[in-house]
Parts: structure tokens; sequence; C-alpha cells
């Protein structure tokens, strides 16, 4: 039976829950995407349990793209730990914020020697940098290349509705930093919540030869698309390039899954989609 992979999930020591209100006053990620008293906060403990009920085998744990320095290290001590405490069911992300600077790549370069094997997830409207800009993104995706991690990226729709953390990372944006993060080969790049529709332009010759070294994951999909989204991503950029992920607390992983089962795939590319993060983690 193949291994099924939650590709995006967030989870958050217990002294964040703990001090709610003060972070929010401090970080404007977390300010945006929870400040609402209703929005989830789940430890390592809490996805463990998800996975065990939901049937998901691993989860990426990632960070949400924090602007407070001391708050992303906290964080990713926080993953760091819950990696090694759960090695056969965890994979960690390092949270760092590229306008740092030489401080992102001293904070990524730790990360990475403590078996982290990931940056993200990167929320440029919030943490105050242009991916598409190439000077700032260069030192990141040089830690990245020499590491082999993957990069993973919010990315927002241009049209739709409304929501916490939709922002300004839309196809556009996202096909330059692509364009530029092609020196890097060895740095995977996954566009979260499918790329806010990136993958539609992929009609065009060249943007679907720019995508050679990206992914696109479904973190947060049923609030977006219907379920047709799955085999119409397919059919453009091919089933290895879909990610199965929940964007854990936000929904269960179950959820996904029955989106995926509703979607019009055949039953062997579903089992693909369960099991195409497995095959990246294990690059």
């Amino acid at each position: 039976m193949s291994t099924t992979v939650d590709f995006h999930t967030h989870v958050f020591p217990p002294s964040i829950a703990e001090r709610r209100d003060h972070w929010l006053g401090r970080d404007t990620t977390f300010r945006e995407l929870y400040s609402d008293p209703k929005a989830k906060l789940a430890t390592a403990e809490d996805l463990i349990a998800a996975m065990d009920e939901d049937g998901i085998d691993r989860s990426v744990v990632m960070g949400i793209g924090w602007t407070d320095r001391d708050l992303a290290r906290e964080a990713n001590d926080y993953i760091i730990d819950a990696v090694r405490q759960y090695p056969e069911r965890l994979a960690g992300f390092a949270s760092v914020n590229p306008a740092w600077g030489a401080d992102a790549v001293v904070e990524l370069e730790r990360c990475a020697q403590t078996g982290l094997i990931g940056v993200g997830e990167l929320h440029p409207d919030t943490q105050g940098f242009d991916l598409g800009d190439d000077p700032v993104m260069t030192p990141l995706l040089e830690v990245a290349q020499s590491h082999r991690m993957i990069v993973t990226t919010h990315s927002s729709e241009p049209v739709g509705h409304l929501y916490p953390g939709k922002g300004r990372t839309t196809p556009d944006v996202l096909w330059r930093f692509i364009q530029n993060a092609a020196r890097f080969p060895d740095a995977k790049i996954v566009c979260a919540h499918w790329g806010g529709g990136l993958p539609f332009y992929a009609l065009m010759p060249e943007v679907a030869e720019s995508l050679r070294n990206v992914y696109f994951d479904t973190a947060a999909s049923p609030f977006l698309y219907t379920p047709d989204v799955f085999s119409t991503v397919a059919d453009l950029v091919g089933i290895d390039k879909i990610l199965l992920g929940s964007d854990y607390p936000l929904l269960r992983p179950s959820r996904i899954l029955r989106q995926l089962d509703e979607s019009a795939l055949s039953d062997d590319a579903k089992r693909q989609v369960r099991a195409s993060g497995a095959r990246l983690l294990d690059r």
C-alpha cells in the first residue's frame, strides 16, 4: 500500500497559543492569519493524532512566514524538536524572511544543519518582500541549492472571493520567481494553494517549459475550487506535479482526501496524488 503524505501543515509551540494576544501585536503574518479567536492553533501532538485518525502516514510541518525574528526562531526550534520526536512521521521546513538579508541566510543554514529539509511557507505580502526580486531571493535560493531544500511559497488568485491571507503573490509574481529560480535546479519549488491558478497558464508554452522544477500543493483547496481542479491541473501540468496538502489545522486532512475522492481522477491517479509528496521528500 502506498504512503499518503500531507505536504502542507502548520504546528505551533504551546507557548504561542498561551500568549496569542501578545504575538498578534508583534508579528504581522500571525495577526493577518490568526486574529480571529476561532482560528485554530495546533501542536505536533495534535497533528499526529489527526494523521492517525485520517490515514496520513507522513506530514510536512512548516511555519507561516513569521516577521518577528525571535518568534521565527522559537517556531523553528519547535519544528526541529517535533521532527526529532517523530522522525518517521514528520518532515520539517524552516521559516525565515528573505527581507532579513544575511540573518535569513544564517537562520536557514542553522535549520538545515539540524535536518530541516525545506523553507516555508513564505508569505511575501505580510513579510514585506517581492518574491520576484532576484537580489532578495538569490541568497535564500543559494542555501536551498546547497542543501537540496524545498522552497514553499504562499500563492493567491488574482480573482475571486477574499479571505485572510489572500494577497498579491499571484501567478505573474510566481512566474518571475520561478524563472529566476531556474538557476538553482536542486532547489525544488512548491507553490501552495494550487499556485493561485498558475497551472492554468501552462497552456502557454513558455509557462509550461518553466515549470519543470515546480510543484503545486492542494492546501485549502475546498475553500477555493471545485473537485474538477484535480483533473484539470493533472491534464495541464501532469499528475506528478500535484502534492496533497491540507493546510492543517485550517482543514483536516480528511477534508482534502474527500475532495480528491470526489474528483474525476482515476483510482490510480488518486493514489499517485496521495503518494506524490513521498517521492519529493525522498529525493
